[in-house]
């Protein structure tokens, strides 16, 4: 994966004694005008975390607008897709020994002033992953669409089944991670489309701690969503079952083979990987 990295001074890369690092992922395309807004929000909330943009080959201002608003910008030569844009938010972060990453959009529907409620549960060693739910907080002044709430039950329903934990919001992409977690997701598993209900099953076959959280949510208020048009919830439905029965089979089938012959402790990451669009 290429990506040309740029840094800004503003962002504090050494957070105050005792303190452990944490850093803010916003993988974005096409987020000028919304962007930089989102960038300042976080660091007025968080102003000891390091804001991460990673730019996805954007054809607008993004990467100048996070640039200016104070995050350090990785960008794509090209538009490699979310699960790519995600990746390198990870690689960066494992790399330079972050403690804790907290992942969100960058087109303003997660809102900063949540981040602290996804920190808490993994400071507190009692989750590796976080999952933020736009269901059940009585703050949220918004209801998602029925064919995308129906979507959310359906895959809910998926992971119930193969796990036998319910979780009401899996395609959430406000998340925060730890690094037992981040080891796991920065390992080259990832999707380059889109990576999220399968991803959530990889994690709880993998053994990590998930929890899920009501948080607040705003509706989109522009940008490009990647689930827009006709085609694209159809693809991306199809596209999301077929990868979460061949995350369950690699496993099952890996938890055979352990019984046999013995393995190490995790599936390899190269049979782990979800099912990408260009493979």
């Amino acid at each position: 994966m290429q990506s040309d990295h740029l840094s800004n001074s503003k962002s504090p890369l050494n957070p105050p004694e005792g303190r452990r690092r944490v850093a803010v992922l916003i993988p974005c395309f096409n987020e000028s005008g919304r962007v930089g807004v989102v960038v300042q929000s976080v660091r007025r909330v968080m102003p000891d975390a390091v804001v991460v943009v990673v730019n996805d080959g954007s054809a607008d201002d993004t990467s100048a607008e996070a640039l200016a608003a104070g995050a350090i910008v990785l960008n794509h030569a090209s538009n490699m897709g979310y699960g790519a844009a995600l990746e390198t938010g990870y690689m960066y972060a494992f790399g330079n020994g972050f403690d804790y990453v907290l992942q969100m959009d960058g087109d303003g529907q997660h809102i900063a002033e949540e981040l602290r409620s996804l920190l808490a549960p993994l400071e507190e060693d009692r989750s590796d992953m976080v999952i933020g739910s736009r269901y059940g907080h009585p703050g949220n002044a918004f209801r998602p669409a029925f064919m995308r709430r129906a979507g959310h039950r359906l895959f809910a329903l998926l992971l119930f089944a193969a796990t036998g934990r319910f979780f009401r919001d899996p395609t959430s992409g406000f998340q925060g991670l730890n690094r037992r977690a981040l080891e796991l997701l920065a390992g080259g598993v990832l999707p380059y489309d889109y990576p999220d209900s399968d991803v959530l099953l990889m994690a709880l076959m993998s053994g990590l701690r998930v929890v899920e959280i009501p948080v607040r949510m705003r509706p989109r208020t522009g940008g490009e969503s990647m689930h827009s048009g006709l085609v694209e919830p159809i693809y991306y439905g199809l596209k999301m079952s077929l990868s979460m029965f061949i995350v369950l089979l690699n496993f099952r089938l890996w938890r055979k083979w352990k019984a046999v012959h013995g393995s190490p402790a995790t599936p390899g990451k190269e049979g782990m990987r979800c099912t990408n669009a260009s493979s």
